[in-house]
């Protein structure tokens, strides 16, 4: 009795293991909201940026040309697009930021300080 039960629930299992898996296509992310003018806003945005000598010579040391830069930028989805011109302030070229030249210039100061005191 209870070997039937077991086969009973193991050829259940397999038949639920084996059933097929439906997929769909998953949507990409879109912005529908926003509009042409929030569009171009964001193009003038990062188009001002890379107007830059040093992030133009940063491009260029990189091996990319002002055209594949703009061609990719115009590729760009619309929530790409929005989320790198609200970003755009944050990205560096090159170099440390000012908070980090303060860390390490406070950090310099103390090692200094326990040379002198010690």
């Amino acid at each position: 009795m209870k070997r039937n039960a077991l086969i009973t629930v193991m050829a259940l299992a397999l038949l639920l293991a084996a059933a097929p898996a439906f997929a769909g296509p998953v949507p990409s992310k879109t912005a529908d909201a926003q509009t042409l003018a929030a569009r171009d806003a964001d193009l003038a945005k990062i188009s001002s940026v890379l107007e830059i000598s040093a992030v133009v010579a940063a491009l260029e040391a990189q091996g990319f040309t002002a055209e594949q830069v703009e061609s990719r930028i115009a590729a760009l989805s619309n929530e790409d697009l929005s989320s790198l011109a609200s970003n755009i302030d944050q990205i560096q070229a090159a170099g440390l930021t000012q908070d980090e030249w303060m860390w390490i210039g406070v950090g310099a100061l103390a090692v200094l300080l326990l040379v002198l005191l010690l």
